[in-house]
Formats: C-alpha cells, structure tokens, sequence
C-alpha cells in the first residue's frame, strides 16, 4: 500500500491562502482572531522577536477579514468552531495590508520613495475603485494620485488614511488595517544616520493612518521592538501594547511543546524530541513556554533528508547579531563580565527591563542592552516579573552557541591589539618553557569572558579553552596551526609546525572534573604519547617535538611538558 503523501514544510512561506491551498503543514494559530475580537483594541501592537510567525499571522489576518475571501481556506481549523463569530466577521471589512520591511534605505530621501511605492502597492490591490459607482469623479482623480510613485513625502503621510475613507464609501465599512514590520524604517534610519527625520515621518504616517482615520474599524501592527510611545505614536491614546511579557495572545506566536510534538509525530521525528527542545524551545511569552517555529521547521527538514543530523543554528542565517556585540564590549570587565559568563553557565541574571526605549537610546549604556537582548529574544525570561525587575536567562543552545561564538569572535579581536603579550605566549610555547605559558595563559584567562557552563557535556567546556588557545596561535602567521588533525591513533587537539626551526609542538587540552589540575595536565600528556599524536610531526620532517599537556578549570590552568624530543 502506498504511504500517504506528507504535508510540505512551510519553511519561509508567510502567505497564510498559499499555506493552504498548496498542502503546506500548518500550525493553527487562528485561535488569535476570536482573542482579538474579545480582547478588543483599536490598535494593537504585538512585539516579538524575529522568526515567530508574525507575518504570517498578519496574513491570516487579512484573509479572515477581506471582502472576497475565500472561506474554505480555513476549514478544520480552531476558528471555524465560532460560527457566530465567522458569520459577523469572516469576509464583511475592506483590508489594507502593508510591510514596511521593505523600506531598507541608505538615505532619507531613498526611504521616502519606498515609502511612496509601498502605498502605492498597496493601492494597486484596489484599483477597482476606479470603476466604483460609489465615488465621485473628484476621488477617483485622488485614488489615481495613490497610484503616482512620485508622491511627496505629505502625501505619503495622508494616503492610507484616504485610502481608507475611499474604500469605506465603496463598500460602505470601515476599514482593517495591518501593518507589519512596523519599526524596520526606524532601525535602518538609525543604522545609516537619518533616524530623526525618519522618526518625523512615522510619527506623521501613524498619526494619520491610526489617530485621525475616522475610517477605521481596527488596526494591528507588529514588530520586533516596542519603540518609546512617545517617539512615534504622538498622541495616540488608542494604542494597546500587546508585549512578549503579556499573558494575552502568549501562545500564538511561536509553537507550544504540544504542538512541536505533534509536529514531530506527524513527520515521524519523535526521536528528535530531545534535540529539538534543548536547541529550540526556551522562550517565555506571557506564560507560555514557546519554540522557535522557524528553527523547528528548517532542523526538521534537516532531519527528513538526513536523519542523523545534528541540530543547527538557523537564526544567526536571518538577520545579524549586532545587539551581542555591543553587549561584550560592554562586558569588559567588572560586574556586567561576571553577569555575562553566568548566562552562559546557564544561570539567571535578574535586570529591570525597560520598554520605552527609541533607537537613539539602545546602545547608551549596557543596561538598555539588557532590554534589548529581552525583547529581541537573546534573552528570556523565567518565573514572572517583580515590577520591572526580570530574571533573564539564555532561552536554548542555539543562543547559547550565537553569544559563545561572539564571545570567541571578540576575543581573537582583542588578542590581535595585544602584540606584546601574545608574542610573550608563543615565544614561550616555542621554546619549552611550560611555566612561561601557563603564566601567559592564566592572564588571559582572567581577562577573557568565561564559557564554562554546568548544562553541556565535558568536551563542550574543553572547546573554550581549545578555542582561546586557537586564537592565540593565530597572531603567528608563519606558524601552521591544525587543529583536530588525525595523527597518530586518533585526533589531536592542536598541532603547531615551525617550519623554518623544524620545530612540531602538539597540545592536548583537558578539563579535569572537580578542578585537579595536576591529574588533568598528566591524563593530556598521557593521551598524546598511547595515541601517538606526534607521528603526524615527525612525518612532517620536523626535527624537534614539544608535547605540552594543559588542564583548565574556570579561569585557573596549568602546563606541563613531557620530555622534549630531538630526532637525529
């Protein structure tokens, strides 16, 4: 008997009708119509971090409520149940949908034109209201200015609030409007240097669009940022905040554990169940306990082709990690460091966390970080909020391995600016003089940011040091450094040539369980002579070998040699 054919993954599909017409699998989240019905505001604004599903929530938004939809698409699904509700609402309001993730611009005056061809993208869905008996001949001549790429920046501010009362006289109903991706414009003026004028033109958009738009039955916006109420929403007394830290809404956006396991199930991965919570499950929303659906989705594609395919980080791919890079610096020294290395030993660090914060203010000091770390989903919270005061923790090894890798990224940074010290390292290292390098290496050490952790396996905490020493061997460019090189029996953990001085050193790292450094520094150097990890030198024709074994426990190391070898 053929097995029935599975569903497709809906990986970047945010077009709710294409998610069901074309046999994509999908996980309900109507649910979320008959709450904003019930929870009624008339402009809601959901914040949450990238990847949870927001723009397809705003397309099953506008499909719910458009003229001329087609009611089928939501068969089987949560909101069918409230037939009272469908029949009042499903297919009775105009909608006007718009992104303004596409207004990516360099320069104001560029955003200003996106801008204009946003609007009139958005017109051009309704170009029937040049044919309309319910307008005028004056406002079909207005609508064909909506049309018109070459709108000024006024005329920009006032078009969806015309739009509106033109679609509202057509149809006789007010008017739905969506607004996705609301804060790009903001973040793309502050990261090219135009923020204040761009703040201007939001605030004007807004203010018509949502506050004097008489047109209007609801709105809804959404973002990854709850940018200051009174940077851009002047005025606006209507506007109901609908944050990762409300209980409203918590469970519709991203995927609950019961609905990942039904997922799993469904494509029979339940043997990946494990994997995929430590990796992507984590985050807090109101009180819910959330997944990463867009990490879900891709590693479970993965795992279709490749069954024994370890977990992968999907989320650095989508945007940049800029926000953990102002944070390390922050994280120098001092309190701010110490806080930093207990999120990653996955411990909690309880911070207030402010949420009225304008671009101008994120990088001002580490403590808005901490806020933008929050809302953005670098951080999460556990437990519930005392006031403003939130216990924050590192939802899942995905951001564990970005902040772990921005950390290491840092350091070799840093090591580059500090020629004298390092030189003081590999002179020692070459030359055999093991207390000389265990000096060099405990300094770093101590400056360096801590990636121990009391939730990953032993060879994980070895990689830290592994990597610090890698990137201490990298300021010699002459020097051929391998690292994980087959030699020998097995696998080395470093191994260095010096070509011109016929020099090989091979290094074995440990990290000894309850801190014995002594034990740990023999175990390497007993490790590197039954596998043999010299071979590979001696092969190599390098005539002097430097076998150094290296115990690290949290910021404390030690060194030792074995008898050096002199090959005739």
């Amino acid at each position: 008997m053929e097995q029935t054919r599975k569903k497709m993954i809906p990986i970047g599909v945010e077009n709710f009708a294409e998610m069901s017409q074309e046999g994509f699998y999908y996980v309900d989240k109507t649910g979320l119509i008959k709450e904003l019905l019930k929870n009624w505001g008339k402009v809601n604004l959901f914040t949450r971090p990238r990847r949870f599903g927001k723009s397809l929530n705003m397309s099953m938004l506008r499909c719910f409520f458009e003229i001329g939809t087609d009611p089928h698409i939501f068969d089987g699904l949560e909101i069918t149940k409230e037939t009272e509700l469908c029949e009042q609402y499903m297919g009775k309001f105009p909608v006007i949908s718009v992104s303004l993730k596409g207004i990516n611009a360099t320069s104001f005056e560029t955003a200003c034109k996106m801008a204009a061809g946003l609007v009139n993208e958005a017109a051009r869905k309704h170009i029937y209201l040049l044919e309309s008996r319910e307008l005028e001949k004056s406002e079909k001549k207005t609508f064909e200015l909506l049309l018109d790429s070459r709108m000024k920046e006024q005329e920009v501010c006032n078009s969806l609030r015309v739009l509106s009362e033109l679609l509202q006289k057509h149809y006789r109903q007010k008017v739905v409007l969506l607004i996705d991706e609301y804060d790009v414009p903001l973040a793309k003026a502050f990261a090219n240097g135009y923020y204040d004028q761009m703040v201007v033109l939001v605030q004007n958009m807004f203010g018509q669009w949502l506050k004097t738009n008489y047109s209007l039955q609801f709105a809804v916006l959404t973002g990854c940022l709850r940018v200051a109420k009174e940077s851009i929403f002047t005025g606006l007394n209507n506007l109901k905040v609908l944050s990762i830290a409300d209980v409203r809404f918590d469970e519709y956006f991203g995927f609950t554990d019961a609905q990942v396991k039904e997922l799993l199930a469904y494509y029979g991965l339940s043997g990946a169940y494990g994997d995929v919570k430590d990796w992507y499950d984590g985050y807090q929303f109101g009180n819910a306990h959330i997944y990463c659906p867009w990490d879900v989705l891709n590693y479970c594609d993965l795992l279709r082709a490749d069954p024994q395919a370890p977990p992968q980080d999907y989320w650095s791919n989508t945007s940049g990690n800029d926000i953990i890079r102002h944070f390390i610096q922050y994280a120098g020294k001092g309190t701010t460091k110490q806080e930093l290395e207990r999120l990653v030993a996955g411990e909690a660090v309880t911070k207030k966390v402010r949420n009225d914060l304008t671009y101008r203010d994120l990088y001002r000091s580490v403590e808005h970080i901490w806020s933008v770390l929050y809302t953005t989903g670098y951080l999460t919270l556990r437990g519930k909020p005392d006031g403003d005061l939130y216990s924050l923790v590192i939802p899942n090894m995905e951001i564990r391995k970005i902040f772990t890798e921005q950390i290491m990224e840092y350091f070799n940074e840093t090591v580059k600016q500090d020629g004298t010290a390092v030189e003081q390292f590999c002179q020692a290292l070459q030359n055999g003089d093991a207390q000389g390098v265990q000096e060099q290496l405990c300094q770093y050490l101590k400056k360096a940011v801590s990636i121990r952790d009391t939730f990953v396996k032993k060879p994980m905490k070895e990689n830290y040091y592994h990597g610090i020493l890698m990137g201490l061997l990298a300021y010699k460019e002459a020097w051929a450094v391998r690292s994980n090189q087959e030699s020998g029996s097995g696998y080395s953990d470093i191994l260095v040539e010096l070509e011109e001085e016929e020099i090989g050193i091979v290094i074995e790292v440990k990290y000894p369980d309850g801190g014995d450094l002594e034990k740990g520094c023999e175990q390497a150097l007993q490790q590197i002579e039954q596998m043999e990890y010299a071979q590979q030198l001696i092969d190599d024709g390098m005539r002097t070998i430097l076998k150094y074994g290296i115990a690290c426990y949290k910021k404390q190391c030690r060194v030792k040699l074995a008898d050096q070898m002199a090959l005739d």
